[in-house]
């Protein structure tokens, strides 16, 4: 993973890990509920956003390479891994 590749992933977990602690203290506090579901969406976004990125990363990276491998099982497990992460995410 290239190091700006790796930066930008890294500063929005951090953004969303500081939004949590947001939340556990909106909790603590007994906030009103409409503010804390607000919150708890904007985190849900940051987390689709994340995973959209990491997901471009690993088809431009490891996916790729594994197509062009000249390794049939290789090619096979990258896209069974990607299957199961979609099926997986179906499922919740």
């Amino acid at each position: 993973m290239a190091n700006t590749d790796k930066t930008q992933l890294l500063n929005r977990a951090r953004t969303i890990q500081g939004h949590m602690g947001s939340i556990v203290r909106m909790l603590e506090d007994d906030a009103y509920c409409v503010d804390i579901i607000k919150q708890t969406q904007a985190i849900q976004k940051a987390i689709d956003k994340l995973n959209t990125l990491i997901l471009e990363k690993h088809l431009s990276e490891c996916v790729t390479t594994a197509i062009r491998s000249n390794k049939p099982a290789e090619r096979e497990r990258v896209i069974g891994e990607l299957l199961d992460v979609f099926e997986t995410a179906n499922k919740l």
